[in-house]
């Protein structure tokens, strides 16, 4: 069952996820400038130095303290021995599609596990990005031009939408500010890929919802705004529809693009799907989001997906169309044709069906783009997220 709670102050209160929150041990990735200072204090170490190690942290994204070269020896012996490490997640297990697609679980500190995916050349949904070329200085070998990584904010969810196979799992924790930002630093370690040099885009459309991960979630975004070099041109977070996480993230300097996970034309069908439309209705998702103020050419993106017969006929397609005029600011409509999942009672969609929704919302002048499935033999799709083990061909290396 949903619980949210509100502290007096309007903010989220996620004081029991907090209670179960992450062992952050004496690892240092996820650490801002000032903390590292603060954490390291008793070396009495210069800013220079500090600077260096977020440099190693952050640029070079080192594994262990000894791969930091421009710290003396001395120093990096120093620091491990007082039981400080790097603290960089890394990959316990990968599964990889036949589509290229990559899914990882991620190991934290505490033993538990959270997911993460790699999908080279995007999903088809990345209408304003159709580079074909590989950047220069591209390591030899290289087949992919661009890629998104698909991250998670939380292990398991709360918010219960009830085609996703990550509610399944309920909500285990949250992720830590490094637990985050680290899945992309290992995903990038892996395929050996820059920001910078590279088009990287991230999605925060992971397990979790990010915004009743608030604080951990933007903390993250500014470590890759920041240091780990990733524009927040390039990054969009997904919600559910957290209200008062939107009008927080209307007030961020630095945040990146919206996108609402709508899935249902009206109240009625969406709190069949998604619980969370008795706490927040549609309306006040829509009122929310017109705080947000929006970049030139920026458009908020509503996510849809098509589950066969419940909200993929052709007059939820009319009522989706009237919702983006009455909301009155610049959107755009990706389409998800449902992954299926164990015991999850719904059914796909026909490729036509999909098809004639697109086409109506386009014959209204709606801009709607069909995200291509990535990784669905593999349980990486769009809510197939939940930490699965024994359905998936593992990698052989």
């Amino acid at each position: 069952m949903l619980e949210i709670r509100m502290t007096a102050g309007g903010k989220l209160d996620t004081s029991i996820l907090d209670a179960a929150g992450p062992l952050r041990g004496e690892g240092l990735f996820g650490l801002q400038n000032q903390q590292l200072s603060d954490t390291l204090a008793r070396f009495r170490l210069p800013g220079w130095r500090i600077r260096q190690l977020q440099a190693a942290l952050y640029t070079q994204r080192v594994a262990s303290l000894d791969q930091i070269t421009t710290w003396p020896k001395e120093l990096r012996e120093q620091v491990s021995a007082a039981g400080f490490r790097a603290g960089l997640p890394e990959i316990a297990e990968t599964f990889r599609s036949t589509d290229g697609t990559e899914r990882y679980l991620i190991a934290c500190a505490d033993g538990q596990t959270v997911e993460t995916v790699w999908m080279p050349d995007g999903d088809g949904a990345e209408d304003d990005d159709s580079s074909t070329h590989l950047e220069p200085g591209a390591p030899a070998g290289r087949t992919w031009t661009r890629s998104t990584i698909c991250v998670s904010s939380q292990i398991g969810c709360a918010v219960n939408c009830q085609f996703c196979l990550t509610a399944k799992l309920g909500i285990i924790r949250n992720l830590s500010p490094g637990e985050i930002a680290g899945q992309v630093a290992a995903v990038l370690n892996r395929h050996q890929a820059e920001p910078g040099r590279d088009r990287i885009s991230l999605v925060f459309m992971g397990m979790g919802e990010p915004f009743l991960n608030y604080d951990a979630f933007m903390d993250a975004v500014r470590l890759l705004a920041g240091p780990m070099g990733v524009p927040e041109s390039r990054m969009t977070v997904s919600t559910s529809g957290i209200v008062p996480g939107i009008l927080r993230f209307a007030g961020e300097p630095v945040r990146p693009h919206l996108a609402i996970s709508l899935n249902a034309p009206n109240d009625a069908v969406r709190e069949g799907i998604m619980p969370i439309t008795r706490k927040w209705a549609i309306a006040d998702v829509i009122d929310a989001v017109r705080k947000v103020p929006l970049r030139p050419r920026e458009r908020i993106t509503f996510e849809y997906v098509l589950l066969a017969g419940v909200n993929d006929q052709p007059r939820h397609a009319d009522e989706v169309v009237k919702l983006v005029r009455r909301a009155n600011f610049p959107a755009k409509i990706n389409l998800i044709a449902w992954n299926p999942g164990p015991d999850v009672p719904f059914a796909m969609p026909d490729p036509q069906a999909v098809a004639r929704f697109q086409q109506r919302l386009r014959a209204a002048d709606v801009p709607a783009f069909i995200r291509r499935p990535r990784g669905r033999d593999i349980y990486a799709a769009c809510g197939q997220l939940s930490k699965t083990r024994d359905r998936s061909p593992r990698e052989s290396e």
